[in-house]
């Protein structure tokens, strides 16, 4: 389970869906093939849990048994990082000792959403839970679905503390990101956070992505990284280009809405999203599987 130096979880992690079976509950058996799946097609690990993973509508004891499964799965072959920040710290606390105690190999924890913190509360929420366990832990900065910006002097002090090792970058403003690459210190991991960004944050010195259409086309997205990574400018934008009409179509409607849509078609059935979310509409799957179509010729 090697990595490359820079990237602590690997340069391509995925961002998992949970599959549900017809009566809503989680399908464990379909999640525990999907991760073997994405491990054999491009990915170094899979984040749980997350935003994708649809983590508003799961129970703890549910995340629970995922991380277990998700470890069983990938048996050594990859990394599994735990989703384990919510908007309570003393929660995110108790997630991360149990996410630790299923084997989880790292931790990833959003910004607090829906109470809007000051800076110096994101600091002290964060470094709470990179105190609770010995993993590595990953910041989630996404503004645009907590409501607020990990600024870039909060996020070089928190890359002070030895458990914070890196941060998925969902800002989606390459001037913000090259700010932090400039100011983080040596050896702190920007992953780009959405796949459109992909190709410029990995460019301007980001270690890799934390994907969602990896799903669908996971050794492209690995070549994308590496070829950003290693200066390949032409290939890099030659996949890029190819990938974008998925990229956007996989966010026409709320992730994961498409994503699920495309996977039960594409891949193996993984069922509706659970409420307040609902399934994809026709239009928009169509939009997907034209665009899977097209860059599969990549």
């Amino acid at each position: 389970m090697e990595t490359p130096s820079g990237a602590p979880f690997g340069p391509v992690l995925t961002a998992i869906i949970t599959p549900f079976d017809s009566r809503g509950a989680v399908d464990y058996g379909a999640f525990w093939k999907l991760v073997r799946h994405l491990l054999s097609n491009g990915s170094d690990g899979v984040v749980v849990t997350g935003t994708t993973g649809e983590s508003p509508t799961l129970s703890n004891a549910e995340k629970v048994a995922l991380f277990k499964a998700a470890v069983d799965a990938a048996g050594g072959r990859g990394r599994v990082i735990a989703g384990t920040g919510t908007y309570n710290t003393h929660e995110s606390i108790e997630m991360s000792h149990k996410a630790a105690a299923a084997g989880c190999h790292g931790l990833m924890a959003v910004t607090p959403y829906y109470s809007k913190p000051p800076q110096s509360g994101l600091i002290r929420h964060f470094t709470a839970i990179a105190d609770a366990t010995g993993l590595p832990l990953m910041l989630y900065n996404i503004p645009g679905r907590t409501a607020r910006l990990i600024e870039v002097d909060t996020l070089v002090e928190l890359a002070s503390h030895p458990n914070i090792v890196a941060v998925k970058d969902a800002v989606d403003d390459i001037s913000f990101t090259r700010t932090e690459l400039e100011a983080l210190p040596q050896g702190f991991a920007v992953y780009s956070g959405s796949d459109s960004m992909t190709r410029d944050i990995v460019e301007a010195g980001g270690v890799g992505v934390v994907s969602v259409a990896s799903h669908l086309v996971g050794p492209l997205v690995r070549r994308l990284v590496e070829a950003a990574a290693t200066g390949d400018e032409s290939t890099a934008r030659k996949l890029h280009d190819g990938l974008t009409p998925l990229f956007t179509a996989l966010f026409v409607e709320p992730n994961p809405m498409p994503l699920k849509a495309a996977m039960s078609r594409a891949w193996a059935e993984v069922g509706e999203p659970r409420l307040p979310l609902v399934p994809a509409s026709e239009e928009t799957l169509g939009m997907v599987l034209e665009a899977l179509e097209a860059a599969s010729a990549l």
